[in-house]
Order: structure tokens, then C-alpha cells, then sequence
């Protein structure tokens, strides 16, 4: 299909660019001493993108079929070169972005995929490579088959969803400063950071892809909280290094769950019921948020005290 070698070459393009800043990042971490990275969660990182890379490569054309069909039955007939078109699927993609997310952070059955993304200790430009291997399996695109029978071409939904990731890509670092008053608009890395933290005031907020409005308007919006570190990580548990148990491990847990469950509700809530989170944290605490870089090193630290 011409459409999905055109989403190729794009993704092609996505990664090249990504790549490159991803080093840049490492570097300006390694030159000022920053301790961004941890050299074997990042290695176990790439593991888990390469693997979700192939397995979306290899699904792309089965999940485009039920787009296709509900495109073939659309409702309107939605004009991506006119002026407004472009403007709502925009809006529509990240409205629906908005309460993707949230629900993904909410019922089980989906937060055994998107928990992989937020299973990495540190915040580097590469956790945002960290995801999930089982997103079709969750049903995730199905939050997005209505905007193809509302009359919205499926390549230019997956064009408008991919901008929207790209630019979440950029907010998964703590090298970025803070961008002013645009933060009342658009999502940024200090409300991404807030997102990715465990601690348990920033649990479920800033849910926003793009925009940061939605979050403003439902009420699940938090500013970053300032002087003091941020704890990054899944809550309760270890932090695997297995490529494999990372992206299955909340899988394994659900599905002994609802077979341990003694009844048919019980076996049902294990799976599609809400997301239990528990108390202890083995996630480690990162910087302070307050749009200042990560503290050095000890290693830094010590060589700054022997100058």
C-alpha cells in the first residue's frame, strides 16, 4: 500500500532525527556531569524499541483494515486540504489523546501495555522509546476508529497522531527549560516529568499529548512541585533490566490474578478492573523540577571538590 510505505519512510525520518538528539542529550549530560543516564536501563530501552518497532511494522497493515472500513462508511467527507481540516483532526487527535491516556492509566486490561512506558528510573529523551509491545492487544487504536467513520482519512489520522508523538518525544527530558506562558496551552517537559513521576501527588496528571488545555478543563492537571526531587518509576515491585519482563510483566501479574480469583466478577475486575497501585516505591528520585538541570554526579561532585 502506498500509504503504509509513505508511514515508513516518515518513521524512517522520526528515528533519524530522534537518534541524534538523544546523543546530544548524553553529551551535554557527560560534559556537564549530569547524571541522566543509566548506561543498562537505556540498553534495556532499546531492547524493548526494537521489539515494539518490528511488531508495529508487522501489524500496520491488519490494524489498517478496520480504518479502511469504518473510512468507506464515514459520515462526512472531511477535506484534509481545507483550512479547518487539518485544525479539527488536530483537536479531535489530541482531545482523544487526552482521554486515551487517562483511561490507559485506569483500567487494567489497557495498563498492562502503557505501564512499560512508564517503567524507566530516569527521564531521558530515550524513555520516550520505551513502549509497550501490546497496544493492538489492549485495543488501543480503537479510541481512534471514530474519527474515520466521522470522515477523516485513516493516513492522515496516523499523520496527525504520529505529529503528536513526535512532539511528546522532545518532552521527555530534564535538560528543557520552562516555556512561560505557553505552559497554559501547550504540554511541556515539566508537565510531562510530573506525569512520569510516581510520587503520590503526581499520579494520574497532566494526561495531555500537545495541549495541556484538556487537563486544565477535566481537572487533572498538577504543577510541577519545585525544591525538591522527583520520583520516577513504576510503584511497588523492582525495576526490571529484561527487555521481556518489562514489557510482559504486568501481563504476568494480571492474568495470575484473575486466575487466582475465585469467581467469574472477580476474574473480570483482575483483568479490565481499575489499576491498584501500592504503597512502597522502589522508583529512585531524580532532580528537583523547577526548570533547572539535574544535579551533578557524585562522580562530578568529587572531582569538583579535589580542584
Amino acid at each position: 500500500m502506498p500509504a503504509l510505505d509513505s508511514v515508513s519512510s516518515m518513521r524512517f525520518g522520526v528515528v533519524a532525527v530522534a537518534v541524534s538528539f538523544m546523543l546530544i542529550e548524553y553529551l551535554i549530560g557527560r560534559l556537564a556531569h549530569h547524571d541522566l543516564h543509566d548506561m543498562r536501563e537505556t540498553a534495556a530501552t532499546f531492547g524493548v524499541a526494537v521489539g515494539h518497532a518490528l511488531i508495529r511494522g508487522a501489524e500496520a497493515a491488519i490494524v489498517a483494515l478496520p480504518f479502511m472500513l469504518a473510512y468507506e462508511h464515514r459520515v462526512f467527507d472531511i477535506d484534509a486540504g481545507t483550512v479547518y481540516g487539518p485544525i479539527l483532526l488536530f483537536l479531535a487527535v489530541d482531545f482523544i489523546y487526552y482521554w486515551h491516556h487517562r483511561v490507559s492509566h485506569h483500567v487494567r486490561w489497557l495498563w498492562a501495555t502503557h505501564s512499560v512506558h512508564h517503567s524507566p528510573t530516569r527521564m531521558n529523551l530515550t524513555a520516550a522509546l520505551r513502549l509497550g509491545w501490546t497496544a493492538n492487544i489492549s485495543g488501543h487504536f480503537l479510541f481512534y476508529l471514530p474519527l474515520a467513520l466521522l470522515g477523516f482519512h485513516p493516513f492522515a489520522i496516523v499523520t496527525a497522531l504520529g505529529a503528536n508523538l513526535v512532539y511528546q518525544f522532545f518532552l521527555h527530558t530534564e535538560l528543557s527549560p520552562r516555556f512561560g506562558p505557553l505552559e497554559w496551552i501547550l504540554n511541556s517537559p515539566s508537565h510531562h516529568r510530573v506525569h512520569h513521576a510516581s510520587d503520590a501527588e503526581c499520579l494520574d496528571k497532566n494526561f495531555g499529548g500537545t495541549l495541556i488545555v484538556f487537563d486544565r478543563l477535566f481537572g487533572t492537571f498538577a504543577e510541577a512541585p519545585r525544591g525538591r526531587p522527583l520520583t520516577y518509576g513504576l510503584r511497588g515491585g523492582s525495576a526490571s533490566l529484561h527487555p521481556l519482563r518489562i514489557v510482559f510483566g504486568e501481563w504476568i501479574a494480571m492474568m495470575r490474578e484473575a486466575r487466582a480469583a475465585a469467581t467469574l466478577q472477580q476474574k473480570l475486575t483482575a483483568l479490565f478492573g481499575p489499576v491498584t497501585r501500592r504503597r512502597a516505591s522502589t522508583a529512585r528520585p531524580q532532580s528537583p523540577d523547577a526548570g533547572e538541570p539535574p544535579k551533578p554526579s557524585a562522580k562530578a561532585e568529587a572531582s569538583q571538590q579535589t580542584r
